[in-house]
C-alpha cells in the first residue's frame, strides 16, 4: 500500500494553467487537467480556483453528489492545511430544517 501523498500551498501553486490544473476540495488535492475541458462550466471557472483552497468556492455552487463521487476520481493527495470547511456536528435541539425545536413557534 502506498504512502499518502501531503502537498503543500507551495506545491499547489506550481498547478495553476490548463496545463496542469490542480484543486484543493475539503483537505484532498486533486489534478483535475484532463477534466477541464468536460467541465459543464468551463475550464476557467476551475482554473481561477487554483493556488488556494477551493472548498467554499466549489460547495457555494452546490455540485451534485455525482459531480463530488467524480472528483474522487481526480484524488492524488492531503493538503497539508487540512479541510477548511469540515462536516458539522449536528446541533442537539435542532429539526431536520437546521432550525431550533420550539414547542411555541
Amino acid at each position: 500500500m502506498s504512502e499518502t501523498k501531503v502537498f503543500s500551498l507551495a506545491d499547489i501553486k506550481q498547478h495553476m494553467s490548463d496545463k496542469s490544473c490542480w484543486l484543493v476540495v475539503h483537505g484532498k488535492v486533486y489534478d483535475v487537467t484532463e477534466f477541464l475541458e468536460e467541465h459543464p462550466g468551463g475550464y476557467d471557472i476551475i482554473v481561477s480556483s487554483t493556488g488556494r483552497d477551493a472548498t467554499s468556492d466549489f460547495e457555494e455552487i452546490g455540485h451534485s453528489n455525482s459531480a463530488k463521487k467524480l472528483l474522487e476520481k481526480y484524488l492524488i493527495g492531503e493538503y497539508e492545511g487540512g479541510d477548511s470547511m469540515p462536516p458539522r456536528a449536528p446541533v442537539a435541539g435542532a429539526t431536520s430544517r437546521g432550525q431550533d425545536s420550539c414547542r411555541v413557534c
